[in-house]
């Protein structure tokens, strides 16, 4: 088999490898009006009551979540896309909800707790059929700035499924899973358990550190 007749192969093979990719790459969906979905709180989350209200600030929202796509929430039926990234959404969420409760300082500085969120999951799930549900999912490491000690706190906030088969009301559907999940994983961190034992813990330890400085 001469060489000319290899390197055809090899060229006609390339061209329908690079044919199949250029078909692969215009089937995905891409975002357009209405595939696009604006996620916010309807109103903001109130915070539980604290018997020493701290001041927060929220450093930072990471996604952790591996996804290389975080807009978008659903890849069949054309797609769904989110208008802004989660860590945005989950950021703006906190910082409402915090401000609601007269609990967010007004800068880093005057802070006397910082969070740092862990952004998991912020999407859909699939549920049973076609059904599809809303899920966000985040770990917060709240610290003291003064002593340097951190606790865990996490959240999960989900959605009631509902049914996607009607394509008018995908859209509207998916942004009511999202904003349901959003406001369920607010709503876990700011009132939950795990919060509440981490602000008296720190809290604690900043009067402990207090008392031990003004020691001569």
């Amino acid at each position: 088999m001469s060489v000319t007749t290899n390197l055809a192969r090899i060229l006609v093979l390339s061209l329908n490898l690079y044919a199949l990719c250029a078909r692969a790459a215009s089937d995905e969906p891409r975002p357009k009006p209405e595939n696009t979905v604006g996620v916010h709180l309807p109103e903001p989350v109130a915070p539980q009551k604290f018997d020493h209200a701290p001041k927060f600030w929220i450093t930072d929202v990471i996604d952790r979540s591996g996804n290389p796509q975080p807009m978008q929430v659903l890849k069949s039926r054309g797609g769904m896309f989110l208008d802004r990234q989660p860590t945005v959404i989950v950021r703006e969420a906190l910082q409402e909800s915090l401000k609601s409760g007269d609990l967010l300082a007004s800068d880093a500085s005057s802070a006397d707790l910082e969070i740092r969120v862990y952004l998991f999951h912020f999407g859909l799930a699939e549920g049973s059929g076609l059904d599809f549900f809303g899920k966000v999912e985040f770990s917060a490491v709240v610290k003291n700035p003064k002593t340097g000690e951190t606790a865990e706190v996490k959240a999960t906030g989900t959605s009631i499924a509902k049914g996607a088969a009607r394509k008018k009301n995908m859209q509207k559907n998916v942004q009511e899973d999202l904003e349901d999940s959003l406001k369920d994983a607010t709503r876990n961190f700011l009132r939950g358990q795990q919060l509440k034992e981490a602000v008296m813990l720190l809290f604690k330890n900043t009067d402990a550190t207090s008392v031990s400085n003004a020691k001569p």
